[in-house]
């Protein structure tokens, strides 16, 4: 029986998980089993969700090849239809040999019986016309989207396809992708840590607001930070005068001095003294009362950044601040976390008195919802976090080429929507 064309859907099973994840190597392996069965390449359009799955797309001119996994299950279902002289079975030999699936199933359906079916005659030159306009000569268009979602909402951006850098470390895996619109971006586990489009927001936030808050900070502490962004900033201040940073896992300080040196830019600062290990213990053993700031820099509290979020923790940054000391803490969103948001507040709250636990809210593109904090616990009751210079804020700001923070950001940041109130106060 003539058809128009020929449907192949196959599904691959016990494949590799990590192959299944792998959206960069997916998108070439589907795009290499269609130039291999002699189609030509139009588009191709893939998505990564976290924390796993890959769904895509490639556009041929013989139809398409679609392809949805599910790497929990060591399962892809694969779509390959064609029309003309393509053979789809050397596409599905191709992939499967790709995806080292160890079993597989599939179904042959020819399309579009022709004896079903009366042909219209119509005027299509200017169509032709048109779409020659629309003609890649060069390549094939690449649309590879990375998502990083949960149960609830997502966030996708689209990148080059390219990985510039996969590390799988015992705490978890480092990825240094490349975005159209965001520039170069670091990865830790499928979620968005930073990108050198918006970085500023987070790092000059976290860092000049307490500096100038205090008026004299000369020793930091640093805890995670170890894309570079957070030391960057307090070594701007050159009344700064040590500077300890200790990162648990240095795969991310050696991907991001390689792949992001505009952010790991001061890693070569004579002040600067970095130790790859376990920040809690590091805190836990550290001297009473002999740091001036010290700074929690982690990602969210899952993996290794869980003990970032919890009492005793926090009691001992208390323990190792001077009686003048600054605690600023990444403090999850408002309208994202919200039940990590508030309990650490109140952990701050507890352990540094109510009138000295402070949230600050700005915002960054690329984190869930844009709206973001850092919550702040000061151990001098006296001090207030509004109290600055704003002329020296501005000068320091103008003479540093700051885009985010200045005067004004630094009040504003500290006024609070009535849901965040509410959410902030003690049940």
């Amino acid at each position: 029986m003539s058809a128009l064309g020929n449907h192949i859907l196959v599904e691959f099973m016990r494949c590799e998980p990590e192959i299944m994840n792998d959206v960069s190597r997916i998108e070439k392996d589907m795009v290499e089993a269609a130039t291999k069965a002699g189609a030509t390449v139009i588009n191709s359009t893939f998505h990564h969700f976290s924390p796993y799955g890959v769904s895509g797309v490639v556009v041929i001119e013989e139809s398409h090849l679609a392809i949805h996994t599910w790497p929990e299950y060591g399962y892809a279902a694969v779509d390959l239809f064609t029309c003309g002289e393509m053979d789809a079975w050397i596409s599905f030999d191709y992939l499967k040999e790709c995806f080292k699936s160890a079993s597989y199933s599939a179904i042959e359906m020819k399309r579009g019986s022709k004896n079903l079916l009366t042909r219209n005659d119509f005027d299509i030159s200017t169509m032709r016309q048109k779409a020659d306009e629309w003609k890649n000569p060069d390549m094939y268009t690449r649309n590879v989207w990375f998502t990083d979602k949960d149960e609830n909402q997502a966030l996708s951006l689209r990148y080059t396809g390219e990985v510039l850098h996969d590390v799988q470390t015992p705490y978890q895996r480092v990825r240094i992708l490349e975005s159209p619109k965001y520039g170069k971006l670091l990865t830790l586990d499928d979620m968005f840590m930073t990108t050198e489009n918006d970085e500023f927001h987070y790092h000059e936030m976290i860092a000049h607001p307490s500096i100038f808050a205090h008026g004299d900070i000369k020793k930091v502490l640093v805890i995670g930070g170890g894309d570079g962004g957070t030391v960057r900033e307090v070594l701007r201040h050159d009344q700064v005068e040590e500077v300890t940073m200790v990162e648990i896992d240095g795969e991310v300080i050696e991907a991001c001095k390689k792949h992001l040196p505009t952010i790991a830019a001061a890693f070569d600062d004579e002040r600067l003294n970095v130790i790859v290990g376990d920040g809690i213990d590091f805190v836990k053993k550290a001297e009473a009362e002999s740091y001036d700031l010290v700074i929690v820099d982690g990602s969210d509290p899952v993996g290794p950044a869980e003990g970032l979020f919890t009492v005793d923790f926090y009691k001992n940054c208390y323990n190792a601040l001077n009686d003048r000391g600054i605690l600023v803490a990444q403090g999850e969103s408002p309208k994202f976390n919200e039940n990590a948001f508030a309990e650490l507040h109140h952990a701050i709250k507890g352990i540094f008195g109510s009138e000295n636990a402070h949230v600050s809210l700005f915002y960054v593109p690329t984190y869930p919802t844009g709206m973001w904090s850092f919550q702040i616990g000061l151990k001098d009751g006296m001090m207030r976090l509004d109290d600055i210079y704003e002329a020296g804020v501005d000068e320091f700001v103008e003479k540093q080429g700051l885009r985010y923070y200045n005067s004004s950001i630094h009040r504003a940041s500290l006024a609070l929507p009535n849901f965040v109130k509410t959410l902030l106060k003690d049940e």
